[in-house]
């Protein structure tokens, strides 16, 4: 199944504002839109003090992503990519020997 990495903005959002949308985002998930796994996200406060998000989401579409996103509200999506590929620094170095053998 594809997976997603979507950067969202929140605005200025107080802490409890922000842990109401996420359990929201997880109740619709659950609720209306069970195909798609939110496995994590980062949580990021810009110099003006919004908050951004970088969630990583497995779903079958980009307009389920943006189906789910419209529902639950709050935020705007600045950018959604379909995610080609996860890497770590072991990784790196183990293919790096595998390509030098």
């Amino acid at each position: 199944m594809p997976r997603y990495v979507i950067e969202r903005n929140f605005g200025t959002i107080s802490d409890e504002d922000m842990l109401a949308a996420s359990a929201l985002s997880d109740e619709l998930i659950s609720a209306r839109f069970p195909e798609i796994v939110w496995e994590h996200s980062h949580i990021v406060a810009t110099d003006d003090g919004e908050i951004v998000t970088f969630c990583i989401y497995s779903a079958p579409s980009e307009e389920m992503i943006r189906e789910h996103a419209e529902a639950f509200g709050s935020h705007t999506i600045t950018n959604l990519y379909e995610l080609v590929d996860d890497v770590t620094p072991v990784e790196v170095r183990r293919r790096a020997a595998a390509a030098q053998s």
